[in-house]
């Protein structure tokens, strides 16, 4: 029996294979790379096998076209542990002149790109993988599409979910050997990850020793100021308070840069609407990580643990609910940002599709009181960009994690159960 749950950028790809010679799927490990890859291809070349790796280094210097032989497209699994064959395939591309010749996949960027002479650009796509988001995973109902959203459709949707099922949810993530396991096994995988990182998959990346103590504190310190604007200093001050004694920004970036080559941690960018206004916007990122199981995994926390503290639920569910948008988001052809100025008007995503299309979405665990607060400053947000005659969203929502049934308020407002959503 086939349990491979159909992911969002399996369509992705499919559009991608159809455009170029090749496309390379980039992401963290365990994100299902390999498995969504395999599902579209027509032959095989793992480079993480030992003989595979071998043979293929052999060749690269006889015959390259040996290496790259075989019913295309040809799955070239963790291509960067032989970056030269970078060149080859685009060379290769060129001179077959068609498009769907390769699948290739990386748990991360190479860091020796002197290897890599040309950008492969108009050759080789990039499609960026993530853990899977509720709607993947069967823990939303998809009653609620955000394509409908954007088309202004009226919807209908019940939840039952509780918050108890979202701190799980939380803490088990989106990594696809968790879906089909047991509860206690399934909350386990976060730690093992994070331990996975720490241990060895730094090594990979030049620039930072591999300090396995020193990265649990950064991944603590990162879990700690999750869903905010925290400056890089107050993470370094964080990392030395839990016993680092000396510890500098350079270093510290060194570490957060390799983070992002492993695809560990992704920041959100400001949104910047060019209001004529004398209020200047906040381009500082928001952190987060790739999946919100990340950051319960560094702070040592479990679903009961989540349940405890609110706050810090509330946090971490925005994490959650920006990995689903980005997910979300691919299919759109849309990028989440976020809003910030320096009156302290806020907006938690921005999804900016590629039409010009665009919509102002708060986060809010539930609750009346906070929902008609996220409600409040999206319509102020609204009627600012009303103010400076800058096109208008195409819909707003407050994005909750309980609600016993998806509305459009009076106000022209969604709320939204995450657990009703899909693209």
């Amino acid at each position: 029996m086939d349990s491979y749950l159909e992911r969002i950028s399996d369509k992705v790809l499919k559009r991608s294979l159809k455009g170029h010679g090749a496309v390379l799927i980039e992401g963290p490990k365990w994100c299902g790379k390999t498995t969504s890859a395999i599902k579209h291809c027509n032959s095989k070349l793992f480079l993480s096998n030992i003989n595979q790796y071998m043979k293929a280094k052999a060749l690269l210097d006889i015959d390259v076209r040996q290496v790259l032989k075989g019913e295309p497209p040809l799955l070239i699994d963790e291509w960067q542990f032989i970056p030269e064959l970078w060149d080859s395939i685009r060379f290769e591309i060129d001179m077959r002149q068609s498009v769907g010749q390769f699948i290739l996949t990386g748990s991360t960027i190479p860091f020796d790109k002197s290897q890599l002479h040309h950008s492969g650009t108009g050759r080789i796509d990039k499609l960026q993988m993530r853990p899977m988001s509720l709607f993947e995973s069967k823990d939303s109902t998809g009653e609620v599409s955000l394509s409908d959203l954007f088309c202004q459709k009226q919807i209908t949707a019940d939840d039952t979910h509780t918050l108890n099922e979202i701190a799980f949810l939380i803490c088990r993530g989106g990594w696809p050997t968790t879906i089909f396991q047991d509860p206690e096994i399934a909350l386990h995988t976060a730690f093992s990850y994070i331990d996975s990182v720490a241990s060895s998959d730094i090594s990979s990346v030049a620039g930072v020793p591999n300090n396995k103590l020193r990265l649990m504190r950064i991944f603590k310190s990162y879990a700690r100021n999750i869903a905010t604007q925290a400056p890089i200093e107050t993470i370094r001050q964080d990392v030395m308070n839990q016993g680092e004694s000396t510890f500098s920004q350079t270093a510290l970036y060194s570490y957060i840069n390799s983070l992002n080559n492993l695809f560990v941690i992704e920041d959100t960018e400001a949104w910047n609407p060019n209001f004529r206004s004398k209020v200047a916007i906040r381009n500082k990122p928001t952190r987060y990580f790739v999946d919100p199981s990340i950051a319960t995994a560094a702070l040592e926390m479990g679903p009961n643990d989540l349940m405890n503290d609110m706050r810090t639920f509330g946090l971490i569910f925005e994490n959650l609910c920006v990995r689903d948008l980005r997910v979300y988001s691919q299919e759109l052809g849309g990028v989440v940002q976020h809003y910030r100025d320096s009156s302290g008007l806020e907006c938690d995503c921005v999804l900016h599709c590629l039409n010009g299309e665009y919509a102002l979405i708060e986060v809010k665990v539930g609750g009346e009181k906070a929902i008609e607060e996220g409600a409040k400053n999206l319509l102020k947000l609204r009627d600012k960009i009303k103010d400076s005659k800058i096109k208008e969203p195409a819909f707003m929502m407050v994005l909750c994690a309980v609600s016993s049934y998806a509305i459009r308020r009076s106000d022209g407002v969604y709320v939204v159960p995450i657990g009703a959503l899909k693209p």
